[in-house]
């Protein structure tokens, strides 16, 4: 090892014996500001369409799944006619976003139990964002087949709620750097990175971390030479830096 980064390895070593995990996730969140900036946040006020929109992304591409739900809305007046459209005529709208069938099916269950918990009243998502966050990624998490990826996802991207989405970029990164342990499933992961990060940089994380993850700290062959957060990696000093 080279002595420059012999003395960066042992003051990276005093500090994370005095320091709180406040104080990385804070020098963390400068670095990502510094190297991507800070991305707009515009909440598209739908979050059942962007609940359904979320479905359809599972397992296929973004342009697949927004093709998907193109067509959904432009083969179903309402959601009320997709809930009670034969399945096959689901699925045939929504082709081109991959496993048709299954997301038709799962749509559908989706916005039955909605049906019946909503009684009389329309089909809509967005008192959740006058509901306690928790309380609102409970409920979501309740309906079939949502978990915390996709309950945060909704309220982020639609409802401008706090919450923080871990999608693998996001879960190969924060376990890179040490934010959460490396047997930390992606679930688990949602609770500990919110307790981490403070909710006014929760958005910025988010987009930031899977720009970091698409572009430096990619799963095979990380870009550990040119990456902005190396100091604050517990994988590169642990892999790279001692070889």
């Amino acid at each position: 090892m080279a002595h420059e980064e012999q003395r960066a390895a042992n003051t990276r070593e005093d500090r994370d014996e005095v320091e709180t995990p406040s104080a990385k996730v804070a020098r963390i969140y400068h670095a990502l500001v510094v190297t991507y900036g800070i991305p707009e946040w515009r909440p598209n006020g739908d979050a059942l369409g962007e609940l359904i929109a979320t479905v359809l992304s599972q397992h296929t591409s973004d342009v697949n799944s927004g093709r998907a739900y193109a067509g959904l809305r432009a083969s179903f007046p309402t959601w009320e006619a997709v809930r009670d459209a034969p399945t096959a005529a689901v699925a045939q709208a929504i082709r081109s976003g991959g496993l048709a069938q299954i997301k038709a099916a799962r749509i559908q269950q989706i916005l039955r139990e909605l049906t019946g918990r909503l009684a009389n009243q329309p089909l809509d998502l967005n008192f959740l964002g006058e509901e306690p966050l928790d309380d609102a990624l409970t409920y979501l998490q309740s309906l079939p087949g949502v978990g915390p990826k996709t309950a945060a996802c909704v309220l982020l991207f639609s409802l401008g709620r706090p919450a923080f989405p871990v999608d693998t970029h996001v879960w190969r990164v924060t376990k890179r750097l040490g934010l959460i342990g490396a047997r930390v499933s992606a679930d688990a992961a949602h609770t500990a990175l919110a307790r981490l990060i403070p909710p006014d940089w929760r958005y910025t994380m988010h987009v930031d971390l899977i720009r970091h993850g698409r572009t430096i700290c990619l799963a095979q062959r990380p870009k550990c030479a040119i990456c902005p957060l190396r100091a604050e990696c517990n994988y590169y000093w642990a892999t790279v830096a001692e070889r």
